[in-house]
């Protein structure tokens, strides 16, 4: 068994929307950029995680390499919902700790173009129809909104609501402040897709999609790629004394699916699915939410945000809406959250995503934030879901804390 494994370098293309590279192109260019970072090559490389959700069949992995370099090491191709990239980091880790190898490369990447709303575009303005009163729609039955829904907008609409439903101090203005506060930090980071502040009552006054999420609540679907090379401790140890501090210790990996709850039969169950992978990563780290100088968390819509302070116990049980409040989470408040503008700015690439905020983690970690930076930030925590389900988590480092 290898001992403590690292992220040696990161990478990350600006994400948004690119006609003149294809899937291909970003993803090699996110592996080099995190291979140039971290002062190696890719005949150092033992293995290679490829993390890509819309076309995982297509031996992307493979497809890469001939572009980076073909040096014969394994490939593995993983889908994983939204959380892919991070599940092709984990692989690479996992081959790391096993002593397979002593350096592995993850990537992730898509090239989403306009698909709307992570599959939910509005069928009666597609074709400027509407739905009948029997629930039919040109000509085919539509279960949507008749029978309830499993698109993204719905599924975590409700999971908002009814934390709302269960706890005081939380309805539309609090959802409302976590995009409020995300468009804010974007503005500080010059590869998220969107840079721009809103107020919140423009936020609250935007077309509603599904509530209480407006548009400005709601990830776009976006193109990109980021990348992370990995490294035992024993291989670090051979290289440079620059290397070795920028180093980043992962001190915890964590990936679960969905546990079966009575709930979860209806509609997946996000919030027992986060609490129990977090439980495990802070034993695992030896750290608790309290030790955390940031997180980079999956707020795919600004109610899955909200409901993830509590589910990762950033905030006291039934708590979240007071914290956004109080502003706990901005990035000057007790827990910095999504200061890289999280999916409702950044974007939501799905394969990159995972890789994207451990890179986002690592940068500050390293001190190399720039006007975003986290003052002397030690510790930082990665979540992701992927409906479906999983949950993955990573907690890093800086080294020599």
């Amino acid at each position: 068994m290898s001992d403590d494994i690292w992220v040696l370098g990161t990478h990350m293309t600006k994400f948004g929307r690119y006609k003149d590279q294809d899937l291909i192109d970003l993803g090699a260019t996110a592996a080099m950029g995190a291979l140039a970072d971290g002062g190696v090559h890719i005949d150092d490389v033992g293995i290679f995680g490829c993390g890509n959700l819309n076309q995982s069949n297509a031996g992307v992995g493979q497809r890469i390499l001939k572009q980076i370099g073909q040096t014969g090491i394994p490939v593995y191709n993983v889908a994983n919902a939204c959380a892919t990239g991070a599940t092709a980091f984990r692989t690479a880790y996992l081959a790391i700790k096993a002593g397979e190898c002593d350096m592995g490369l993850a990537v992730g990447v898509e090239q989403m173009g306009k698909q709307g709303l992570l599959g939910a575009a509005n069928r009666a303005k597609r074709d400027e129809k509407v739905f009948e009163p029997n629930g039919r729609y040109g000509g085919v039955l539509q279960t949507e909104g008749v029978l309830g829904t499993g698109l993204m907008p719905g599924v975590f609409a409700q999971a908002g609501m009814e934390y709302a439903y269960e706890n005081d101090g939380v309805g539309f203005e609090q959802f409302a402040k976590v995009a409020q506060k995300n468009h804010a930090h974007s503005v500080l980071n010059p590869l998220a897709h969107y840079q721009k502040e809103f107020s919140l009552e423009e936020v609250m006054g935007a077309e509603m999609i599904s509530y209480p999420n407006t548009l400005m609540m709601c990830c776009p679907t976006t193109d990109g790629a980021a990348a992370a090379v990995l490294v035992s401790g024993e291989r670090l140890r051979t290289l440079s004394a620059e290397q070795q501090r920028r180093a980043v210790k992962i001190s915890a990996s964590v990936l679960n699916s969905d546990p079966w709850t009575p709930s979860s039969q209806v509609q997946p169950d996000v919030n027992t699915l986060t609490r129990q992978a977090a439980d495990r990563a802070y034993e695992l780290a030896g750290v608790s939410p309290k030790d955390l100088d940031l997180v980079e968390l999956h707020d795919c819509f600004a109610t899955a945000e909200l409901i993830h302070y509590d589910n990762l116990s950033l905030c006291e049980r039934g708590g979240a809406g007071e914290w956004i409040d109080k502003r706990g989470p901005w990035r000057d408040g007790e827990i910095p959250v999504n200061v890289s503008g999280g999916l409702l700015s950044k974007g939501h690439p799905l394969g990159a995503t995972g890789i994207a905020n451990i890179y986002e983690v690592t940068t500050h970690l390293r001190g190399e934030a720039g006007d975003r930076q986290i003052p002397d930030a030690k510790v930082g925590l990665t979540h992701v879901i992927g409906l479906g389900s999983a949950c993955a988590i990573h907690i890093l480092e800086r080294s020599g804390r």
